[in-house]
């Protein structure tokens, strides 16, 4: 009997014990998703923050920056919601001095951890349930990966130090420490002391004028995450296109720029007929000095674009069409994660080429379509075809979040979207979009999540549209799927004709090249085969005058083909080019052309070391890679 009753209460001290534990489980679990944070935020791989847990509300940021030191220092204030009573706030950082933390105004013992490759080091602060304000006193580093310091002599006018940002990826974790993920919005103010006689601009509301007392006030009122931070000082000046766009450059380059850009007010009109009103009040340019390592930077309200777009023809703007086009893809509609990055960049190839489609016609667009599928052709057999990294829906854990920075989220992600357009219909297609614009605005969202919407929203029971557009193929599949769409060839198949004919010794004086755009020119120079003869670089040269081209794509393209003909004779002003431009789509296949013969090596390893200083960190760690893993 007594066995009976001590077996009994075991029983249940042991349901009690069972029944707690679960009861803590749930609490943990409604814990976790009670975060006003989305889950997603969870499976981000590339930020040691746990803002999963806790709000980032609000920063409030005060920096001062010192050109002559090369540092920026101030004090980030971060207003905070912590709905799951947490004990600690966590940061990313990436090189930066922590002085001092506190938390609500009272002083605090923080914690940095070491540095993990890629990723920085994680700040913990000590916080508790109804903490609201928590203020880090901190400097950048000297290896602060988003902040290319420039000299005078690195600018156009030569005249003043330039400083500015790029802070995708995860780079604002140097220069600002911060809950850096794409998944994790908020809102910003900032005071920003520079130098007197230089201007500090900021991806939020800016000013068009110097002022006196090199203090600058920013507000940005619509909540990004940190890699849209930006920051640019130096000597520039401003030029209005229309009532909300206008263009920032240096003195020197402001007409050019100004003129180039004609046409950005109309583009942004075009947008909103499309895809809906255009939500970030103005749309501004600036043009950065050459050092700039990517073609432009959707910073929200202020584009960062390099000066290479800058042809004196009007041929290159299709790039600020591309910027523009996040303004919905991507800074509205923003991918959660990097691992769901064709969510930014496919949508905005696709945007921008229908962009470019309402401006200049289907001819048009049709050309920056095939020259977007030969990237993508040439990127796949870089990868191999059988590479996971030629899945759209990418696996980067335990990786720098660049390693995604391919032409496969950009041409893959494009192209798929295109077929969807194909298959349903563009204006069924075009529909949907414009409300998954509106649906989503303002927040983030996986593949996953991204893939049901297209389910419910505009495949429902249409069997035979889900089968035609295959979708595990493209998201979850390498390689180039074979029901992928090709544009129409009218302007390129008369240039696939003019290439013929030199390739069969008819002097191009006798071709028709005239009303050529730089998209002609870059298929005429892709499609030549592999190596030319020095003999055929010397008629092309002299008849086109390609060696002393003023348009960097052509330019670049050009010096590649020299390198692989032995063409010496463009090598005088190769080095200038490797000097002055920054952007690594041109620098790493010049100098990767290089590398290929020992002599070409020698030449490349003289010339990187002669102008590293000239690049921005992030092109330094690439072409270090490359030059330096050979010797």
């Amino acid at each position: 009997m007594n066995r009976y009753i001590l077996k009994n209460v075991v029983g249940l001290l042991l349901l009690f014990v069972a029944f707690t534990a679960c009861k803590n489980k749930k609490t943990e679990a409604s814990a976790m998703n009670s975060s006003p944070v989305d889950s997603m935020v969870l499976r981000d791989v590339h930020t040691l923050s746990n803002a999963a847990y806790i709000e980032m509300r609000h920063l409030d940021l005060d920096i001062a920056v010192d050109m002559a030191k090369k540092q920026i220092a101030g004090t980030a204030l971060w207003q905070i919601n912590n709905k799951t009573k947490a004990g600690e706030l966590v940061l990313d950082t990436y090189d930066l001095s922590i002085d001092t933390v506190t938390v609500d105004g009272k002083a605090v013992v923080f914690r940095l951890d070491p540095r993990i490759q890629f990723l920085g080091s994680a700040l913990h602060i000590p916080i508790q349930p109804a903490s609201r304000l928590v203020k880090v006193t901190y400097k950048t580093g000297t290896e602060a990966r988003a902040l290319q310091w420039l000299s005078p002599d690195q600018t156009h006018d030569k005249a003043q130090p330039f400083l500015y940002t790029q802070s995708e990826s995860i780079y604002a974790r140097s220069w600002i420490p911060c809950a850096d993920g794409p998944g994790i919005r908020f809102t910003y103010n900032a005071r920003v002391t520079v130098p007197t006689g230089l201007m500090a601009l900021m991806s939020a509301e800016n000013h068009s004028e110097k002022n006196d007392s090199g203090i600058y006030h920013f507000r940005m009122n619509t909540p990004i995450p940190a890699y849209l931070m930006a920051l640019a000082v130096g000597d520039v000046t401003f030029k209005s296109i229309d009532e909300r766009t206008g263009v920032y450059a240096e003195p020197g380059m402001i007409e050019r720029a100004r003129w180039e850009f004609e046409n950005v007010g109309k583009m942004v009109n075009n947008a909103e007929q499309l895809y809906g009103a255009y939500r970030w009040g103005r749309y501004d340019v600036i043009v950065l000095p050459a050092g700039f390592p990517i073609g432009g930077m959707e910073n929200p309200r202020l584009t960062f674009c390099t000066p290479t777009i800058i042809a004196g023809d009007r041929s290159l703007v299709s790039l600020i069409a591309h910027e523009l086009a996040h303004s919905w893809s991507g800074n509205l509609v923003t991918n959660a994660t990097w691992d769901d990055f064709w969510l930014n960049e496919g949508f905005t190839d696709y945007f921008e080429r229908r962009i470019m489609e309402q401006m200049m016609g289907s001819s048009y667009s049709d050309m920056l379509w095939e020259l977007g599928y030969q990237d993508l052709v040439e990127n796949v057999k870089s990868l191999g075809e059988k590479s996971k990294d030629t899945w759209l829906k990418l696996d980067l854990k335990g990786r720098d979040p660049d390693d995604g920075l391919t032409d496969i989220p950009y041409e893959k992600g494009s192209h798929f979207l295109k077929l969807i357009e194909v298959q349903a219909g563009r204006d069924r297609f075009d529909k949907f979009l414009k409300r998954y614009f509106f649906d989503h605005a303002f927040k983030t969202i996986t593949t996953e999540a991204f893939l049901t919407y297209l389910d419910t929203g505009l495949i429902k029971d249409d069997t035979t549209l889900r089968r035609k557009l295959n979708i595990n193929e493209w998201v979850y599949g390498p390689g180039i799927p074979s029901n992928c769409p090709r544009a129409g060839q009218e302007r390129f198949a008369k240039v696939d004709n003019a290439r013929d004919l030199f390739l069969n010794d008819v002097p191009p004086a006798q071709l028709v090249t005239t009303e050529w755009t730089t998209h002609e020119w870059l298929h005429f120079l892709r499609k030549m085969p592999p190596a030319l003869s020095p003999n055929q670089m010397k008629t092309l040269d002299m008849a086109y005058k390609f060696t002393k081209s003023g348009n960097s794509e052509i330019a670049d393209l050009w010096f590649i083909m020299a390198v692989r003909a032995n063409y010496t004779f463009a090598y005088p002003e190769m080095e200038p080019f490797l000097a002055s431009i920054g952007r690594r789509k041109f620098l790493e296949p010049l100098y990767g052309e290089m590398m290929k013969t020992p002599k070409g090596a020698e030449m490349a390893r003289m010339l990187y070391e002669r102008y590293r200083k000239n690049y921005h960190p992030l092109a330094q760690e690439s072409l270090d890679k490359l030059i330096y893993a050979k010797q």
